[in-house]
């Protein structure tokens, strides 16, 4: 009886394991459909591929790509701007067909319970596309086109300068950039191709803001103005001073910034457009080409330490100016003295410079000083240096043999000047008030001998010499000069007409 039960239980198991999954294999056939085609209610790109094979499913969706192409209509906007291309603008790409190859094989892959796994995964979506950034050959040549016409690097806002005109700042408000995202545009396109031939897509766009906006500006305001006088110049002269500035005219100077003078100006020659007037050449006054142009470095000098901008590098000249206060003259030489300044201050500085007739003017340019505040040059006057008197040189080599031949022939070729000692100071004012001072420089204008020329040969037998009006200066036990007549001395013993 144990037995028979035992067979019963054994019969009954085995009858209903096979009814299961004869249902499981009619099910799976169902939904499935054959083994090698698709399956029921796959879609491809709106196209019912139930059913087919793979060569069959890709030949009826090239087909239907192909006699579709012609409806195909993209339109991507942005903002007021749109861009249009029709299905003629393409060629259909081949790679249809291994893409409807992958979606069949992988799905039909396996055994009939992995078919089914794979197909529960898709919970009862079989509706799969071919991406048309692949099927159209050259949509995305075409996506980076409209990039390329959109993209933009971000762009603060600026100042312009433009010293000629009466509004010298132009102020340009900052630019945002852009940046097409070209992957999730084609990714757009392709959803709406899956729709209707018809797409019109919005297109992605990021924006990068700048770092700098028009209301982050500082205000500019002028900071410093110093002018000099060349009015009994000759017109050579004019031209070097005023041609000398120009090269500053319109200068923008950046934070930390380091700007020559020299370098600025480039060489004194007439190739470069400079002209012949007069220079110091060992102390005394000679005609040489760029001759005036330490008036234009003075003038831009005094501008900036008004402007209390950081010198660098400043030097005197061998015989003082008369155009400027001692110690505030500024020397320059190619290749030995130079101007050499930094811009010191949080932001841009601009430099104007220009002429009249009659003189030359620099302008500095900036964020405004603590309100208040001034600046104000001081020269102040420590003494004057005796001067060794004349030195009497034989004329060996025959310089001036049309003047002087004979000892006791005496030509003056330079007087003897006395020394100077200045100092230069800045003062700083506030509201009227002196808050401080600071010392520029501390200056000596060496004292100058006296060059007298003497004639070398020897008197003949019996000769006599007529008189001669050079006198003999001595060296002096102490100079005359005081701080009321110093000015006056200067510009009697170097008259502006023949400064360097």
């Amino acid at each position: 009886m144990k037995k028979n039960n035992k067979f019963k239980i054994i019969f009954f198991s085995t009858f209903a394991l096979g009814l299961i999954l004869f249902s499981g294999f009619f099910i799976f056939g169902e939904q499935l459909g054959q083994k090698d085609k698709f399956a029921n209610g796959t879609t491809i790109n709106g196209i019912d591929v139930s059913g087919l094979g793979k060569e069959q499913a890709q030949n009826l969706i090239a087909t239907r790509l192909t006699s579709s192409r012609a409806d195909i209509e993209i339109v991507l906007k942005y903002k007021d701007r749109q861009w249009k291309f029709l299905g003629e603008d393409f060629e259909l790409d081949n790679q249809v067909m291994p893409v409807v190859g992958n979606i069949y094989d992988y799905y039909n892959s396996g055994n009939i319970v992995q078919r089914k796994i794979k197909l529960n995964k898709l919970k009862g979506d079989k509706s799969f596309n071919v991406s048309y950034s692949k099927v159209l050959s050259g949509l995305d040549e075409k996506i980076a086109f409209v990039a390329s016409e959109i993209d933009c690097e971000p762009v603060d806002a600026y100042v312009e300068f433009f010293p000629e005109q009466d509004d010298m700042f132009v102020y340009h408000a900052e630019q945002v950039g852009l940046k097409v995202n070209q992957e999730q545009l084609a990714q757009d396109i392709d959803c709406a191709l899956t729709k209707s031939t018809k797409a019109e897509v919005e297109i992605p766009v990021e924006e990068n803001q700048p770092q700098i906006s028009k209301d982050m500006l500082p205000e500019i305001v002028k900071r410093s103005e110093f002018s000099t006088s060349y009015k009994s110049s000759t017109a050579d002269r004019k031209h070097n001073v005023s041609y000398a500035l120009s090269k500053f005219n319109g200068m923008l100077v950046k934070p930390d910034e380091q700007i020559s003078f020299n370098q600025t100006t480039g060489a004194r020659t007439e190739e470069n457009g400079y002209k012949k007037a007069n220079v110091i050449l060992n102390g005394v006054y000679v005609e040489g080409t760029g001759g005036g142009v330490c008036q234009a470095s003075t003038t831009l000098y005094n501008a900036l330490i008004l402007s209390d901008l950081e010198i660098v590098e400043v030097n005197p000249h061998s015989l003082p100016s008369s155009y400027v206060p001692l110690a505030f003259d500024a020397m320059v030489s190619e290749g030995y003295a130079d101007l050499v300044f930094v811009n010191n201050t949080k932001n841009n500085i601009y430099i104007k410079t220009y002429a009249n007739s009659e003189k030359v003017f620099v302008e500095i340019y900036g964020d405004a000083f603590e309100d208040g505040v001034s600046v104000v040059r001081r020269a102040d006057f420590v003494g004057a240096l005796a001067h060794p008197g004349d030195r009497i040189v034989p004329d060996t080599k025959g310089e001036y043999s049309n003047k002087v031949t004979f000892k006791g022939e005496y030509l003056r070729l330079k007087y003897p000047q006395e020394g100077y000692h200045s100092k230069a100071y800045l003062d700083y004012y506030k509201n009227g008030e002196k808050i401080g001072e600071k010392l520029l420089r501390d200056e000596i204008y060496k004292p100058q001998e006296g060059i007298i020329i003497e004639g070398t040969e020897e008197l003949y037998e019996g000769m006599t010499l007529p008189p001669n009006d050079v006198k003999f200066i001595p060296p002096q036990e102490k100079s005359n000069i005081s701080e009321d007549n110093v000015e006056n001395k200067i510009k009697e013993q170097n008259p502006s007409n023949l400064n360097p």
